[in-house]
């Protein structure tokens, strides 16, 4: 596990990351310092990346789950790519934050740990990770678990801790 960590620490410090921040109606600030979130988008990307990180409040997360999702409610993290296999990745990566803030209490996680798997969890998607079949789960679950013990912030799942 360390030496697959190493090995994406050694493969991010090479690649190129374009990172756009935005805030959305019902968000006045950042929940964490930019320098942060550029920490944990740079760690997770795969290749060459341009993205947006952008923050909402529950209208707009519901009201983009459910135009392009069809499922009409707020979720934790929404992730629009954008392009082919093999192209620079390019995506939009929404966050909810009163759902990031709901599910951290709830959860009693810290909400930079809980954001910081999220942030993590959509950018893996951006990159062509998903999670429907367990095999593909579990090889997602092990990279963001990877990915945030470089941070030393604990990885949970469902409600236990995994360092």
């Amino acid at each position: 596990m360390k030496a697959q960590a190493s090995r994406r620490a050694e493969r991010a410090a090479r690649l190129s990351l374009s990172l756009s921040i935005q805030l959305g109606e019902g968000v006045r600030e950042l929940p964490v310092a930019r320098a942060r979130l550029r920490r944990w988008v740079a760690a997770a990307i795969e290749s060459d990346a341009t993205l947006t990180l952008r923050f909402v409040g529950r209208r707009e997360a519901r009201a983009l789950n459910a135009q392009y999702r069809q499922r009409d409610y707020a979720t934790n993290v929404l992730t629009f790519p954008y392009h082919a296999p093999g192209e620079r990745v390019w995506a939009d990566v929404v966050v909810c934050m009163p759902i990031v803030r709901s599910e951290a209490r709830a959860q009693r996680k810290a909400l930079d740990a809980h954001l910081a798997h999220l942030v993590v969890h959509g950018v893996l998607h951006a990159c062509g990770h998903e999670h429907e079949r367990d095999d593909d789960a579990e090889r997602m679950e092990a990279a963001e678990a990877a990915l945030l013990a470089r941070f030393r912030l604990a990885w949970q799942r469902h409600g236990r801790r995994v360092s």
